[in-house]
Order: structure tokens, then C-alpha cells, then sequence
């Protein structure tokens, strides 16, 4: 039901200049228009707060926000504590009724108050607003002015593009569906609960296919290592199911399991209609019925629908003068979206966003609305824009209410900030980071003692000092869980203030920090730890390369030089014992953009060279770490929050034996040690490259690591760093993990106070599951950012020819890796415009044979790269093949002339 609004009519463009509405319950669609710039001044009763926070705290959550927000004037009314509008419930009552009863009465009430002021209020009309039929005829007889939500949305013909976010009305929905059932009939909660737990039904986690529109999975969470994923394909089987819902399914006999297919199917959405559907199952089914099977499902319910805004683009119909078009999701796991928009001439070629409303049983595709546009497709800022949203980043600007919390400048360090802190400020700290960097989290010193060892400080910046438990400041961070990275652009958890400046351990100024300081001997043997709050001056702010420059450099001998050296050495002994332990060394290709001044355009792509001062700046954030991480479990041992890397099954290294065992090379997977220990032995005469990208292989092989609380977990072990206790403590302006594992090591030292929820694991481990979940999104947003920046690359650069080498062998594709360019692609010998090849995959190898060549994993071969932007919305990176040369299948080697040089030799 719409909100119940007291309202006036409005006499300019900005709807509300006395606009008093008062609602019951939002939807996704009425909080969309509530959010629109054009309404404005408006009242919510606390009745509709409370309903709202009952039925949908995300609703409820962007209905505070309009609150706060100064320039839109919405303010709350507190109906139930004002002695006119309050009511009791009355005997036989529903709690629905009574509330619907004292909106009439808080409109009423309304209605004769403001004409107590009528010489102000220039005869103002309060209406009221509901979808609610019953409540509407209620309020008519009690004489009060009362229309539909669409009947008054549609009367602001100055604002006709609010229309567009109605939700879908049901005379709307039946004129769209189809005469026939498409879906099977959800059942009810409460048969769902009761299968649930007498084992008849699973209920899990949705996640549709990317490559396959019709086949999707079911995790179903279990005690420790006994999750299991359910198969599900076919429309009826996922019967209306939408990528993240919680759903409850049932197992089909075992005679109907079927395994994942390996065909691709992306619904077109143009016309295809259900003859076609039943086609592309039946195809579905006879590719799988070769290979193992797997637990295979049907959806029976909806257990919670996790629906949000979705960006994408509108598929304008063709028939002339409709109103009624499919809408195609950026993300391809989202089905298309039917939305009713007069809009549609402006809006194609545009990134918009859509939110769905429903999903009929009779319905080919869900019903939404539209929400807002974004921008023209392709463009920069536009694209930008949309994959912050689609990962699920949080990207506005902070609010007041956070930045009130921030300390005045200017700001410095007082007396009582020295009393308790150690001064460093003597020290010969400096700190050293990738080029351009402001947001410095660690500076290092290293000086000999008089008894002959040495002295390594880690200094952090003090991030808890400015950031307190539990104000708006503290939430926004926790909410943001971490600093994300884009190609030319940083999206902060905190402001700038401190990001930047106040906590950034910049050169030349007083900084708080939270320091560990090690005794250490030459053998790198750890033989005191401390903790300390202090205050540092930092002596230098170095990049990479200008540190290495200072250790290569013998002429050098100042105080920040011999600082580096000792840590270096002492780096290089820290490195050699990790490993010996039998942590990994991996790899993956990381790349720079080298960008244009004035467009901000990509201009050059580089992989990123490490130098012997990156590692020596690893070596000691994961000592402190690791000392850190046994400080606070020590002090803590039921709520610390830890990091851990979980043994991959041994399944994952299956690919990694069959690649190594390619080229006779044995890699032996039985721990850490072993495996690091075959890495380090794996060697091809000829073949240089061949060690890094087998560690390009076993990084792909390897498990999530996650944040845990120490109280509701047993497996600490870090598999990767082969350690057995690990947290992040050296990175707080950027990851709130590292905030509060300052405050739990405070507490430790007495430095500071406790607070109730440090000391409660159970949120302390719902924190570490927003903190994954942001975590995971922030690498798929980044990655996400490099693949549109490598788009623009070479969008102006034509066709290039590059050699690469094969990293996996598919049924129909080989998918390349290009070393120069950092860069993935996939070269397709299955084409829909031309016979395709004689193709024969052979899962054992695997290897490829396409007519008479076979390729094998980490073959060298030569490629052609090029933008395919055909489709606006899904521009990918495409590569044929040049090298080896298969008649009917390779091209010919490309001009590598970019179009810009051939216009210089042209002249």
C-alpha cells in the first residue's frame, strides 16, 4: 500500500511547497518518488516510520535519509504521543486497522488545525493518499479528501516523468501477462517452514548463471564443511527466482539430477517466446547428460526477496507509440524487467536504473518501474557510476551527521594527547608507498641499540584516536568496510580530513600513531614486542623506486638510507624463514594505467614491476600483523578479530597438477610447504616464463580469506602466510577490520577504554561478515574498473597483435593471457557466422584439438586484441588467433599501425 498522504496541490514544479504527506507503508516504488528532487516539504507520521521499520529496513533506512536530508524538508510527526491523534486499539481490532484508523484520525486532526492558521496557509488542502480501497471508502465517509497514489501522481502534469515510478497497478499487470500459467504457484511461509524442518525442503542462497539464463544454483549453508550446492535448471524448475533471494527447494528424484551444463545461453528477451525456451532445455539436458550428476532441484518458495535498483539499458519496443518495453540488466544474472515508461525516446541510449515490483506466475518476465537515469551509455563518469552501484559500493557524499564528528581545524596535537603517548618524534621514521599515494597508513624505523641489536619500529596511523565507538562517523566507516580503488579514482571510508591529511602519516609533520616496536638481532630473531600509542614526525615520504634508489645508491649514507638498508636485510631473513615455514609466494599480473592529463583517459598499460622495496614493506606489515593478532587473542581469546585463510580443497589444484604434469612437471599439494616447495623447483629449459605463470595457476586454485571472531571459530591457520594466527592491524584508514583491532589492542595496553560491543562476538562476527562481503565487492568493483579502463585503451587503438600463453583449455575456447597487457581474453572456435571446426576436447589433459592442431595449457601463441563494442552494454575485449597458423581457422596477422600513427605518416 501506497503511503496515506496529507498533501497539497502544488503551484510550481517543486511538489510540496506545503506538502504534508502521511504514509502507511512504502514500497520500493513510492520511495522512489518520495526521493525525487521535485518533492519536497513534506511530514511522515510516526505510525508510517514504524510500519515501514517493521516491513523493510532498507526502505526504512533511504526513508531516514530523506529525513536528514536539509534541502528536502521532511519532517516526522510523532502522531502517537500527540494527545489529539493518539488512539487506542479497539477490542477485535487488527493492528493494520488501528493503524489506518489513526492516519484518518492524524488527517483529520490535521485538516482542522491548519485552518486555524488559514490566513497563512493560503487556503492549503490536506489529501490524503492510499491504494488501500477499504481505507479510502473509510475516509470518504469520514468527509475527508482521499485519492489513489497514481490517480494523484498522474495530476502533476508538470512532473510527468514521475508516472514512470509507479509501481505496475494490477489492471496494468493483467493486460501484460500471459493467458496461460508459466510458473508453478509458490507455496505458503508456512508450508516452507514446516518442509524446512522435516527435511523435505533445502532452503539456500540463489545464484543464477552468468553464462546460462536457464540454469542457475542453490548453496545451501551447513555445519562447518557440510554446505552443499543444488543444481537447478529449466524456466519452471527456477519458477521466478532472482539472483541473492533465499528460496527453499526441493531435490527432484535421482533418476532426474543432471550436471551443469557447458552450453551458453543468454536470453535475448526479442520475442522469444516459450516453444524456444523448451527447445534451449531440451538442449541443455542432452549436453549434460554425459558428464557426472549433481543434486538437481526445483524452487518450491521465496523465502526473502533481496531485490535492489538494477542499472542496465532499455530494449525500446518496436511497436510504434507502446508504452511498455523490457529493460536488459548490466548484470546477466538479473532476468529482463518489464516497465511501463513514456519516456522511452530520451531514455534509449542510456544507462538507467529499474527496480522490480513483482513477478506474476503468468508473467514471462518480472514487472518493475523505472527509477532514475544515469547517463549516456559508455561514457566515463556514466560507466563509473554504474559499477560502483551494481558491486554494492557505497559512494555519496558523507553526510553532516558524519561530518560533525570530525575534528576542527586547525587542529594539533595538546598536552593531554602527550600525556598518554610516547614521543617518537626523535626517531628516523619514513614511509614508503606506490607513487601519488595520500592516504599513508605506515611509516618504518630501524636503528642499532648500544647492545648490538637492532630496533624496528612499525608505526600506524591512530585512526581509533579520531574515530569513536559508536557515532555516526564510526557507523558510516563500519558500513563502508573499506577504501576502494578504481583506475584514477579512490572511493574513502572516512573523509578526507583524516584520509588525506589528519591521520595520514605525511613527512615533516606530528602525527598519532599506534606503534609496535620489535628487539631484534641480526638473525632477524624477534627478542622483545611492545605496543605503544606515540606521536612520530616521519622524515621522508618515499615511493617504491625512490627508496630502492636510496638502498642501490653506495654514495648514500644519511640516516633514512641506513634505516632502510638495516630493514631491508633484515626483510630478506624474514622472507627466507617464511618461507622455509611454507608460506606461499604466488602471483597474479597487476596493471598501471598511465592516464591522460586533460581526459583522464587511459593512455599507456603496464603490468606493475615489484621492486626489493615492496617486499622489505610486506615483510614488516605482516610481522606486526601476525604480533598483533597474538596480542589481542591473548588479552581476548572469545571476541578477536582475526584474519584466516582456509586450506583449499583438493579438488581446486586439480587444473594445477594437470598443467604442470603437461610440461612433466610434478607439483605436489599435500600442504603449503609442499606446494611452495614444487613452485620453487618448477623449471622448463626454454621456457622462462613458465614458473610464474604456474603461480598465476595456483593462485586461482586458492580459498577466500575472511575475517572471523576468534569465539565463533577453531580454525585460525592462515594458509597462505603459513601462519597460525593472523589480523590486519596496518591499514586503518582504509580497512575498518584494522579500526577495530586498534581498539581490542588498546584495551590490551591499557591505553584505552572497552566498550559493549568490542566484547560481544556474536557483533563482532555480523561485523566480519559485512567486512567480507565489502571486501569481495571491493576487488570485483576494481576489477571491474581496470576492465573498462582496458576497454578504452584500446578503443582507440584498432587491432593489436600480441603473443600469449594458453592459462585454461575449454570445450570450445582457449582462454589467453597476455603478459604485456596484464590482460585475459578468450579465443572462440565455435562461431554462429561460419562453419565451425573440426573440435575435439579431451577432459584428461586437457587439451583442445581444433582440425589438426592441439593445444595444450601454457602453450605460447600469438593473438589478435580488438574492442567488440556491438553490444553497448556488454563491450568485451575479443581475440582471434594469428599463431599457430590453422587454415579456415587463424586470421592474418593485423597493421599494427594505431589510427593515429597512420594519420601522422598520411601527411
Amino acid at each position: 500500500m501506497f503511503p496515506n498522504q496529507l498533501h497539497s496541490k502544488p503551484k510550481t514544479r517543486k511538489y510540496g511547497e506545503a506538502y504534508l504527506p502521511f504514509g502507511f507503508t512504502c514500497t520500493s516504488a513510492e520511495i522512489d518518488i518520495l526521493e525525487d528532487p521535485v518533492i519536497c516539504n513534506v511530514i511522515i507520521l510516526q505510525t508510517v516510520l514504524q510500519e515501514v521499520r517493521h516491513r523493510s529496513a532498507p526502505v526504512y533506512k533511504r526513508l531516514k535519509d530523506i529525513i536528514h536530508e536539509k534541502e528536502k524538508h521532511f519532517y516526522t510527526f510523532t502522531n502517537e504521543h500527540h494527545r489529539d491523534t493518539f488512539i487506542e486499539r479497539e477490542p477485535g481490532e487488527s493492528a493494520n486497522d488501528r493503524n489506518d484508523r489513526a492516519i484518518r484520525v492524524a488527517v483529520k486532526w490535521y485538516s482542522q488545525h491548519l485552518k486555524t492558521f488559514e490566513s497563512d496557509t493560503d487556503g492549503l488542502k490536506v489529501v490524503l493518499l492510499t491504494n488501500d480501497q477499504g481505507n479510502k471508502q473509510k475516509a470518504q465517509d469520514n468527509g475527508l479528501l482521499v485519492y489513489k497514489c497514481e490517480e494523484y501522481v498522474k495530476s502533476l502534469i508538470a512532473n510527468p516523468e514521475l508516472v514512470d515510478r509507479l509501481a505496475l497497478s494490477s489492471d496494468d499487470k493483467s493486460e501484460i501477462t500471459s493467458s496461460k500459467v508459466l510458473f508453478p504457484e509458490h507455496f505458503p511461509l508456512s508450508r516452507i517452514q514446516t518442509g524446512i524442518k522435516s527435511g523435505s525442503f533445502l532452503q539456500g542462497t540463489f545464484r543464477a548463471s552468468r553464462d546460462n539464463y536457464l540454469e542457475a544454483t542453490v548453496f545451501v549453508q551447513g555445519e562447518g564443511e557440510d554446505s552443499t550446492e543444488v543444481l537447478i535448471q529449466g524456466l519452471q524448475n527456477l519458477n521466478r527466482a532472482v539472483h541473492q533471494d533465499v528460496v527453499a527447494v526441493q531435490l527432484l528424484p535421482r533418476s532426474e539430477w543432471v550436471a551443469p551444463s557447458s552450453v551458453v545461453l543468454q536470453d535475448e528477451g526479442t520475442g522469444k517466446d516459450d516453444e524456444d525456451a523448451e527447445e534451449e532445455e531440451g538442449n541443455l539436458r542432452t549436453a549434460a547428460a554425459e558428464a557426472a550428476r549433481k543434486p538437481t532441484g526445483k524452487v518450491v518458495g521465496v523465502i526473502k526477496r533481496n531485490w535492489r535498483p538494477f542499472c542496465g539499458m532499455l530494449n525500446v519496443s518496436q511497436i510504434k507509440e507502446s508504452t511498455r518495453h523490457l529493460f536488459t540488466p548490466a548484470d546477466r544474472r538479473i532476468p529482463r524487467i518489464r516497465i511501463e515508461t513514456r519516456q522511452a525516446s530520451t531514455l534509449a541510449g542510456q544507462r538507467i536504473m529499474v527496480a522490480i515490483d513483482g513477478w506474476p506466475k503468468d508473467s514471462r518476465y518480472p514487472n518493475g518501474h523505472f527509477v532514475r537515469s544515469l547517463g549516456g551509455a559508455g561514457e566515463k563518469e556514466t560507466e563509473e557510476e554504474v559499477l560502483l552501484l551494481e558491486h554494492d559500493v557505497p559512494h555519496q557524499a558523507f553526510s553532516q551527521a558524519v561530518l560533525s564528528f570530525l575534528p576542527k581545524v586547525p587542529w594539533a596535537i595538546t598536552p593531554e594527547d602527550m600525556m598518554k603517548r610516547e614521543d617518537l618524534r626523535p626517531l628516523t621514521v619514513c614511509s614508503v608507498d606506490p607513487p601519488g599515494c595520500t592516504d599513508i597508513d605506515d611509516a618504518l624505523h630501524c636503528r642499532e641499540l648500544e647492545n648490538g641489536n637492532l630496533e624496528v619500529g612499525v608505526h600506524i596511523a591512530d585512526v581509533s584516536h579520531f574515530i569513536r565507538p559508536g557515532n555516526a562517523l564510526d557507523k558510516e566507516a563500519a558500513n563502508r568496510g573499506t577504501t576502494v580503488y578504481l583506475c584514477g579514482k579512490r572511493i574513502d571510508m572516512v573523509p578526507e580530513l583524516l584520509s588525506s591529511n589528519l591521520c595520514s602519516l605525511r613527512s615533516n609533520v606530528d602525527r598519532l600513531a599506534f606503534s609496535c616496536i620489535w628487539e631484534i638481532n641480526h638473525k632477524a630473531e624477534i627478542l622483545k614486542t611492545r605496543f605503544t600509542k606515540s606521536v612520530i614526525n616521519s622524515k621522508a615520504s618515499l615511493t617504491y623506486a625512490e627508496a630502492q634508489m636510496r638502498i642501490d645508491d653506495t654514495s648514500k649514507n644519511d640516516d633514512i638510507t641506513k634505516s632502510l638498508r638495516g630493514l631491508n636485510k633484515l626483510a630478506k631473513i624474514l622472507k627466507r624463514q617464511r618461507i622455509e615455514k611454507g608460506a606461499l609466494t604466488l602471483s597474479s599480473l597487476e596493471v598501471r594505467f598511465h592516464m591522460d592529463s586533460e581526459t583522464h583517459d587511459p593512455i599507456d598499460l603496464q603490468t606493475k614491476e615489484l621492486m626489493e622495496t615492496n617486499s622489505m614493506v610486506e615483510e614488516f606489515m605482516l610481522l606486526a600483523n601476525i604480533s598483533v593478532a597474538q596480542k589481542i587473542y591473548d588479552e581476548f581469546p572469545e571476541c578477536a578479530l582475526l584474519r584466516k585463510h582456509p586450506a583449499p580443497p583438493p579438488s581446486n589444484y586439480d587444473i594445477l597438477i594437470k598443467a604442470a604434469k603437461s610440461k612433466e612437471v610434478e607439483v605436489h599439494t599435500d600442504s603449503a610447504k609442499a606446494l611452495a616447495d614444487s613452485l620453487d623447483a618448477a623449471k622448463v629449459d626454454g621456457f622462462p616464463y613458465f614458473n610464474t605463470l604456474l603461480r598465476i595457476l595456483a593462485t586461482r586454485c586458492m580459498m577466500q580469506a575472511v575475517y572471523f571472531c576468534s569465539g565463533m571459530d577453531s580454525d585460525f591457520h592462515h594458509y597462505g602466510l603459513a601462519s597460525p594466527i593472523y589480523t590486519h592491524f596496518t591499514s586503518p584508514i582504509r580497512r575498518y577490520a584494522d579500526i577495530i583491532v586498534h581498539r581490542l589492542l588498546a584495551v590490551a595496553i591499557g591505553a584505552d577504554t572497552t566498550y559493549p560491543d568490542l566484547m560481544d562476538k556474536h557483533k563482532q562476527s555480523a561485523l566480519c561478515n559485512n567486512l567480507n562481503y565489502r571486501h569481495k565487492m571491493s576487488q570485483y568493483a576494481q576489477r571491474a574498473s581496470v576492465a573498462f579502463h582496458t576497454q578504452l585503451f584500446f578503443k582507440s587503438r584498432g587491432i593489436l597483435n600480441e603473443e600469449g600463453f594458453i592459462l585454461f583449455v575449454r570445450k570450445n575456447a582457449i582462454i589467453v593471457l597476455i603478459p604485456k597487457f596484464g590482460l585475459e581474453g578468450t579465443v572462440f572456435f565455435d562461431s554462429k557466422d561460419k562453419v565451425s571446426p573440426n573440435i575435439v576436447f579431451e577432459e584428461e589433459g586437457p587439451t583442445l584439438s581444433v582440425e589438426q592442431h592441439k593445444f595444450h595449457i601454457f602453450d605460447k601463441v600469438k593473438v589478435t586484441i580488438s574492442l567488440d563494442d556491438s553490444n553497448i552494454q556488454h563491450q568485451k575485449i575479443r581475440m582471434a588467433l594469428i599463431e599457430p597458423v590453422i587454415p579456415g581457422v587463424s586470421v592474418p596477422a593485423p597493421d599494427t599501425e594505431t589510427p593515429a600513427k597512420k594519420q601522422k605518416l598520411d601527411r
